[in-house]
Formats: structure tokens, sequence, C-alpha cells
């Protein structure tokens, strides 16, 4: 019979910057979905699917593509884009030379929705974060980021015991 190695606990140390960056992702994100809920009456989640539609060079973007920007399992983003197709935010067609994929596009209201949101949506990641951070602090931030996406890109996929 086999046993596994202990793990490799964090330190006090190790364990309060972990829990900080935790508390800090999860307060940041919630606040910019009560902005954009109580200003807009849209979620994060809809603004973060408007701005990467947006930004996509031919004005519409493949779901597969959007999926990987958000980084959402394929099945939560059909989801979320039936309810904002719904809405009259975006409308999603077939790609024209591949009929199996799927173009998503900004509608008008969905154009005017993320031309109105962005300014608050900015204001609020500049005072709270970059602001906040100064160049040095960003400068460090930058990497960080770069350095545990490194990690990430390395890490295999968890599999099932």
């Amino acid at each position: 019979m086999s046993t596994s190695p202990s793990p490799h606990w964090l330190t006090s140390k190790e364990q309060q910057s972990w829990r900080a960056y935790l508390a800090m992702t999860a307060r940041l994100h919630a606040l910019q979905g009560r902005q954009l809920q109580v200003l807009h009456g849209i979620s994060i989640q809809d603004f973060q699917v408007l701005v990467h539609v947006s930004e996509a060079s031919d004005g519409c973007i493949r779901t597969s593509d959007l999926a990987d920007a958000v980084v959402w399992e394929r099945s939560r983003l059909s989801h979320h884009l039936a309810r904002m197709e719904k809405r009259g935010l975006i409308a999603r067609n077939t790609c024209p030379n591949d009929g199996r994929g799927v173009l998503v596009s900004l509608t008008p209201a969905g154009e005017e929705l993320l031309v109105k949101a962005a300014p608050d949506h900015v204001e609020l990641v500049r005072r709270v974060f970059i602001d906040a951070l100064g160049p040095d602090g960003l400068g460090e931030l930058d990497y960080v980021t770069a350095t545990v996406l490194g990690a990430l890109d390395v890490e295999p996929e968890p599999q099932s015991r």
C-alpha cells in the first residue's frame, strides 16, 4: 500500500499573502459587479462579454474565442449569451465559412450600454487599483502576474484520482 507524501503546507506568511490576494480579488470583483448592477443594470459578466465582443476586429467573435477570453466553460458561456440575447444586448449568427461555428456581435442596445457603462467602470478601476498602486506598484504587479501566468501555462490539467 503506497502512501502519498504529506502536503507542503503554507507557512503563516505564505497563507497570509494567499488569503490577502483572494480577499482583494473577491472584493474588487464584487465592487465592480455592484457598481455595474446599480448604475447600469448589468452584471460584471455581462460587461466582460460586451467588452470582448466590442474589441473583436470584425465586430464579432467566435463563441470558442470568447469563452477562452472570459475563461469560461463553453456551456456556461452559451447559457449566458442566451440570456444576453434575450435582453437584446448581443446577437448570435452562424459563421459563414464554418456552419458549426457561432459568431457573437453587439446589438445597438449592447453598444449603447457599453458606451454608458465603460466610463464608470474605468473610473472605479483607476481609483481603487491603478492610482492606489501607482507606477511602481503596477510594475511589481506586472512582474507578479507574468510569473504566475507563466507557471499556469505549464501546469498540467488536474486528473481525477
